[in-house]
């Protein structure tokens, strides 16, 4: 992972994933469970990323 994906995926998870992956499926789970609570949407992004 790059600095740049670090930093989105702490301040703004959808985002990150979305840079990544585009607008697929990974996006709006992500996007779903950040929106449920910020701490989930993290999580989710740092394993998605982390692939």
């Amino acid at each position: 992972m790059s600095i740049l994906s670090i930093i989105l995926a702490i301040f703004l998870p959808p985002l990150g994933v979305a840079l990544k992956y585009g607008l697929s499926g990974k996006f709006w789970i992500n996007l779903l469970l950040t929106l449920i609570g910020w701490l989930p949407g993290v999580i989710h992004a740092f394993v998605v990323l982390s692939r």
